[in-house]
């Protein structure tokens, strides 16, 4: 096994765990922070997630000897943010983590749950996750009209890197947005926070309001948006995955990292590229090696969580979201494109839209799931009555 060691896998993969972190843990922590977690539970949540999914993609790539790249739900977290605190506070959160994740297992167990999932329309649940990406997308032109002096250049480094290198365009805006702050927030030694972060325990909560607006959104967002196209990018660069396998580790992962604050741990989709494609080792039969060191940088990454909720929490919160809106516009443009490709379901599509991306809240249930039942109702009445739905010249 060592023998298949070599260091452009190493340097593959660390850079892949290195990009995928820089570029959305300000997400990770929005989003814990804005269902109710304190600063210490979302560092605890940001620690016990990165190792949580270091060692979860070090065990699958080593058993397997092929790159599984594992990763945390960048959409999931903004869902998060747009979702907001619910009755029960943090613990009701936790415990919508803990029933996801319970999902995730149940997907990779009984394949009827994989294939209903699977079954959801594709413009819809693009629709959907569009709608849970839009306030968070408008973060750039908010922070730059409120702060001009600090959204601004983190846009301009963003859009200027984009320009030579896009796979380094967040990191820029992360490393502006970062001195940015360190020039104009009060920090010290004591504020940033032990080296060696501890991890918060948050007794769940369970409760109906959560579970229908948190836990069953966040599954939805999480297999369509990460598992399902994670499971894509191995196969176009000729592995077959156990498919059933990977979703019960990441699954069982989630479920046991979530009484410490971790939302959902899945596969990776742009990043498991770096590890899977031939950049990281021109033989295809030892690039597991990349996702390995992928997954110890991500428990290194993991172990500087504390400094960096600490440093976000010192940061004005418009900077921080305008850096989360920049690393999600990529995944907003693929799901609008994904919504509106097909002409026949483009106004449910719309609908779905438009009703999550309103923020709208009924019965103490964000917006994701009604946006859903929405769509997925005119949908449905299309069907059974075409001809309500047919345009009238």
């Amino acid at each position: 096994m060592l023998k298949d060691l070599s260091g452009q896998a190493v340097a593959a993969g660390a850079l892949s765990a290195f990009v995928g972190f820089a570029s959305s843990f300000a997400v990770i922590i929005h989003g814990l922070v804005a269902v109710g977690a304190t600063q210490s539970q979302a560092a605890s949540g940001l620690m016990v997630l990165s190792v949580a999914m270091g060692v979860c993609g070090i065990i699958l790539s080593l058993r397997g000897r092929i790159p599984v790249t594992v990763a945390w739900s960048t959409p999931g977290a903004a869902l998060l943010a747009t979702t907001g605190a619910m009755e029960g506070g943090f613990g009701a959160a936790v415990g919508a983590f803990i029933v996801c994740g319970l999902l995730i297992v149940a997907a990779g167990l009984w394949r009827p749950l994989g294939r209903w999932v699977s079954a959801i329309p594709t413009p819809l649940a693009s629709a959907m996750l569009a709608g849970v990406l839009l306030g968070m997308c408008l973060a750039p032109v908010r922070a730059v009209a409120e702060a001009p002096l600090l959204g601004l250049p983190v846009v301009l480094a963003w859009a200027v890197m984009a320009r030579i290198k896009r796979l380094y365009a967040v990191p820029a805006a992360v490393v502006v947005a970062a001195l940015g702050i360190a020039g104009t927030a009060h920090l010290s030694a004591s504020s940033m926070g032990p080296l060696w972060p501890s991890p918060v325990l948050t007794m769940p909560v369970i409760t109906l309001p959560a579970i229908i607006g948190i836990a069953v959104p966040l599954f939805i967002v999480t297999m369509a948006s990460q598992n399902i196209p994670g499971m894509a990018v191995m196969v176009v660069n000729g592995y077959r995955a156990d498919a059933g396998l990977i979703f019960r580790s990441t699954g069982l992962s989630s479920v046991i990292a979530a009484p410490f604050g971790s939302h959902a741990v899945c596969l990776a989709a742009i990043t498991a590229a770096m590890c899977a494609g031939p950049d990281a080792q021109p033989d295809a039969k030892k690039r597991y090696w990349a996702a390995v060191a992928a997954g110890v940088m991500y428990i290194v990454l993991g172990l500087l969580a504390t400094a960096a909720t600490a440093f976000i929490a010192a940061a004005p919160p418009i900077l921080i979201e305008a850096v989360a809106g920049l690393a999600l516009l990529g995944a907003f443009g693929g799901a609008l494109l994904g919504a509106a490709q097909d002409p026949a379901s483009r106004e449910a599509a719309i609908i779905t839209f438009l009703v999550t991306g309103s923020g709208v809240s009924l019965l103490g249930i964000g917006g994701a799931f009604w946006g859903l039942v929405a769509g997925g109702a005119f949908m449905l009445l299309g069907r059974f009555h075409p001809g309500l739905l047919r345009p009238r010249g």
